[in-house]
This record gives structure tokens, sequence and C-alpha cells, in this order.
């Protein structure tokens, strides 16, 4: 069995040999363990499952050294501080609730294509993803800024509907070049959710996000392609919305918010669950014995009948210790 087929199998809700598996790293971290390897390239060993390729506004340096980075849709953001791969927004493109005088960039198809191309190349036999990353809220708060956009939901809902529409109607240029190539699933990366609750609430999610979802959603599933959403925090409560509108993958879910019980009792027949190994208070925090403890007692619940995907819940960040991660790629690798 492949581990793309694997991965297919058990997101088929089928019982598979071992469960599918895959990690990523933030630089920071990438660095460290690379140097521990003594192996630019130790990732390639690691047997991840999935290879990914993902569009999330192509950012330049605005000077040399300065850290400020400059991304297609003019939003600029600041690495300067302890996340180096996104970094924070920089002031306000969209300084009122209006879409006058701004433009949607031309998207770089070639450059696009050139990394969808790439993706293929480089999968092997690994289960290939494409997707978009800020994908819709996301998207838009970075161009209005989080707190303008809420309140523009309740105050001037016409304009964040021309916003939504404008950022869909992006997305469907992008998605529609992806379904040209051989992909066995697409990705939105779009964080919905706090460590309680939702940032803008079922409410306006079902209002704004849900319809435009469902188009996205519908276009790639016509043409017989997994559908995989990643939402960091508690979304609970729009789960069965998601199911509604076609989700295959729920990534990520964290077990400080989720118990794996009663999460995999109540969906775990309708969508596969990807994540589950906490980075934010497993990785960086316990013991390398505790944390094989933790990641076969997920195994035991969350893969019965298929369904799950072993992944940390994000990328893993320069505050783990190095001895956990190689604690958890042996476990990852041996799970028998």
């Amino acid at each position: 069995m492949t581990r793309c087929e694997r991965t297919i199998a058990a997101i088929n809700h089928q019982n598979t040999d071992i469960v599918p598996y895959n990690m990523y790293f933030t630089s920071q971290q990438h660095e460290k363990m690379a140097e521990y390897f003594s192996d630019p390239h130790f990732i390639d060993k690691i047997g991840n499952h999935s290879e990914g390729s993902y569009y999330s506004g192509y950012k330049s340096e605005i000077s040399l050294g300065s850290g400020y980075w400059k991304d297609d849709f003019g939003v600029v953001w600041n690495r300067n501080g302890t996340d180096k791969d996104i970094g924070v927004i920089d002031g306000i493109v969209l300084k009122n609730p209006s879409m006058e005088g701004y433009e949607f960039p031309e998207l770089d198809e070639k450059r696009f294509r050139n990394e969808l191309q790439e993706l293929i190349d480089k999968a092997d036999d690994k289960f290939k993803i494409a997707g978009i990353g800020y994908s819709l809220f996301e998207r838009a708060w970075s161009l209005r800024g989080m707190e303008n956009i809420l309140m523009d939901m309740i105050l001037e809902p016409k304009f964040v509907d021309q916003l939504f529409d404008a950022i869909t109607e992006f997305n469907i240029k992008i998605i529609d070049i992806a379904l040209e190539y051989d992909i066995n699933c697409f990705h939105f990366g779009d964080d919905w959710g706090q460590q309680k609750g939702m940032i803008m609430g079922p409410i306006n999610w079902r209002k704004f996000i849900k319809p435009r979802m469902k188009i996205m959603y519908e276009k790639i599933k016509s043409r017989g392609i997994i559908v995989s959403q990643h939402s960091c925090g508690d979304i609970r409560e729009v789960l069965p919305d998601l199911i509604d509108i076609g989700l295959d993958i729920f990534r990520t879910f964290q077990p400080e918010i989720y118990d794996l019980k009663n999460i995999k009792a109540e969906y775990g027949n309708d969508i596969t669950f990807w994540g589950g190994i906490s980075t934010q208070s497993l990785l960086p925090f316990e013991s390398p014995v505790t944390i094989k403890k933790v990641v076969l007692e997920t195994i035991d619940i969350m893969s019965k009948s298929g369904g799950y995907v072993l992944a940390p819940t994000h990328a893993i960040a320069g505050d783990v210790p190095i001895e956990n991660i190689v604690a958890l790629i042996d476990v990852f690798q041996n799970q028998k």
C-alpha cells in the first residue's frame, strides 16, 4: 500500500496497516533539526504521507534585512518578532469599509503553475494537496484589520458581502488552475476559532463564511477531489455545517479543546480528523516517554475504523526540545 493509498483509505474510514502520518516544522525548528541530523533533507526520511503546495499571497521583503514583507494584496507583514514565518500585519490596507480604490492583484499564474508542477514531480507516492492559505476570513482581516472586520459584520454587512465575494472570486481562479493537476485533495487554511468559541460567532460564520465555503467546496467535490479545512481553535458549533457542505478532513483539531473520545464518537463516521498531537501543551513541555504514551493513546482512540491522520496540531515550533521531536518521529514510524 502506497502512502497515498493508505491516506485515502483512512479518509474513506477504512482500517489501515499503520495510521498515515505527517509532521512539519517552522523555519527555525527546521534549521535546528537539520543541524541535529546533519542533513538538510532530513524531513524526506521521516515518512510523511502527504506533500502540499499552498497559495498564501506571495511575499517579498521590502528591503533586505528589514524583516518587513509585502504580499500581493498590499499587506505588510512584520517578521521581526518571534514568528519568522508569517509575522503580524503592519498597517491596514482597507482603512474604510469600502472597496473603492482597491483592486485585487493579478494571480502570478506562471509561478503558481510551477509550484503545482513541482508538487506533482516531488510527491512520489504521497497524498498530493493543493490549497489556499488565508482563504476567506483571514484574507479579509489581513486587509481590513481584525477588529474592523468583526465590527463590519454588524455595522457594514453589505461591504463584508462585497469583500468576501471578491475573495471567493479570486480563490476560484486558484481552484480552477489547481484542478488541472493530478492532486488528491484541496485544502483551505482559515482560522475561525478561539480557545473557547468562535472569533466571529456561529451566526456571523453562517451568514458570511458558510455560503462562500459551500461554493468552493462544491466546485472541488464536483471533480471528485477531497476537501480539507484548517481552523485552529474551537469551532464545534459549526462542525455539522461543514459536514453538510461537504467537508472531508478537519485539520487540525486540538486536544486542549476537543475531548478525543467524544469528538470521535460524534463525528468520526462523517469526517476525517487530522492532528491531535498538541504543539501547545504536550510537545514543548512533556518528556519523550510521556509523548510516546500520549501518541499511542491518541492513535488507539482516533484511528478506529479509519478517519484519522496522525499529526501535530500545527507546525512544530522552536520551543519544542529536539529529544521530544526525535521521540515523536520514532513513535510515528514504529506504531505497531
